[in-house]
């Protein structure tokens, strides 16, 4: 049998024996009993966005949280719409793929990955191209670690009438988000991140009236976002196609083990706590963080190389022994590797991951 390890990366992720167990039997996708387990789902995923149910909703998609994204960009702007993305790292950049697959019209606000997007940036784009009339941008991209700043950004961009989508794939349950407050038409994220789920299907938190304005506009046929929302309001929760059954209930467990951990705010608190306990500690060891503190997330940290010769490869696999799992970089101009501490992940997985660090530096590095 393969040895367990700790996975330290921003998802899949390691999730609690309870979550793994809830998977433990077979589910029938028509029965009522499950229809009602989706059905709490997204009445939980409505409270942890802060929002009136009466005004949002929330809609699931099978599939990773790239198809959750797809189902987005794909079912919602019109064949006369046009799309600004703003692109600081992988994330957004895929989203202009997306665009491109689908013929969509789209604007391209691209910043460097060590710098956040920043409102003026997006006010000069949007300035410049009065055509736009829907704006996408990543919260935590996950490329870097960078955590963009939404909160300064979508609300002056929902005043300028543009319907705001944010990819908070690695950041919604983790980090709280006023998504009404904020006027965050569409937020998109997963199973397997903050919520610390399995992986298996995304979800979208969607503004009710936007949305029922979208029929007809999908360019697909199985991410087509009104049309699944629709056949859930419809149905009390079914599915149009066949859903992850044992996902779903291992979500459904998840939900409860954050409300249990005392919510977002306390989640929030401890991946705080993770982070600054391993960058402080990675520093000690000559790993430098890549991101300036004011702009780092709380969900997977970057650091650079500490020599010209360091080999990753060597490092991976040697940490892997040792029973931690971490990520190599994404950016091509500084070479990084990256750490993430969300999951089932606590101060002392981090103690332990900078013993086995400091190890096997001594040998290695």
């Amino acid at each position: 049998m393969e040895n367990e390890y700790l996975l330290l990366t921003p998802g899949p992720l390691t999730t609690s024996a309870t979550v793994k167990k809830a998977m433990n039997r077979d589910y029938c996708t028509w029965d009522d009993d499950y229809k009602k387990i989706t059905q709490s789902i997204r009445s939980s995923l409505l409270k942890i966005a802060q929002v009136d149910p009466e005004k949002y909703t929330a809609v699931p998609i099978q599939g990773s949280g790239t198809y959750g994204v797809e189902s987005v960009i794909s079912s919602i702007i019109p064949t006369n719409g046009t799309l600004l993305i703003a692109m600081n790292g992988a994330y957004g950049e895929r989203i202009g793929q997306m665009a491109d697959v689908y013929g969509i019209d789209h604007v391209d606000l691209k910043v460097d990955e060590q710098q956040p997007v920043t409102k003026e940036l997006v006010e000069a784009e949007i300035k410049a191209h009065p055509e736009i009339t829907h704006f996408a941008m990543i919260h935590c991209e996950t490329t870097t670690g960078i955590l963009n700043p939404i909160e300064d950004i979508i609300p002056w961009v929902k005043a300028q009438g543009i319907v705001t989508i944010v990819d908070a794939m690695s950041s919604f349950g983790g980090i709280p988000i006023d998504v009404q407050g904020l006027e965050i038409d569409f937020l998109i994220s997963s199973t397997n991140k903050c919520i610390q789920g399995v992986p298996g299907f995304a979800f979208v938190i969607a503004n009710k009236m936007i949305l029922n304005g979208t029929r007809g506009y999908a360019r697909t046929l199985s991410l087509d976002l009104f049309a699944q929302y629709d056949e859930m309001e419809k149905d009390n929760g079914k599915w149009r196609f066949t859903s992850p059954t044992h996902v779903v209930h291992a979500f459904a467990q998840a939900l409860t083990e954050l409300e249990v951990e005392g919510g977002v705010e306390n989640r929030y608190q401890r991946y705080q706590d993770n982070q600054r306990q391993l960058s402080a500690g990675m520093d000690k060891l000559g790993f430098k963080q890549l991101i300036a503190d004011q702009w780092q997330s709380p969900i997977i940290t970057s650091f650079r190389y500490p020599t010209e010769d360091f080999n990753f490869a060597e490092f991976y696999q040697a940490l892997k022994a040792a029973g931690f799992v971490i990520y190599p970089g994404k950016i091509s101009v500084v070479p990084t590797f990256r750490i993430g501490n969300i999951g089932e992940v606590y101060s002392q997985d981090i103690t332990d991951l900078l013993d086995a660090i400091a190890k096997i530096s001594a040998t290695t590095v």
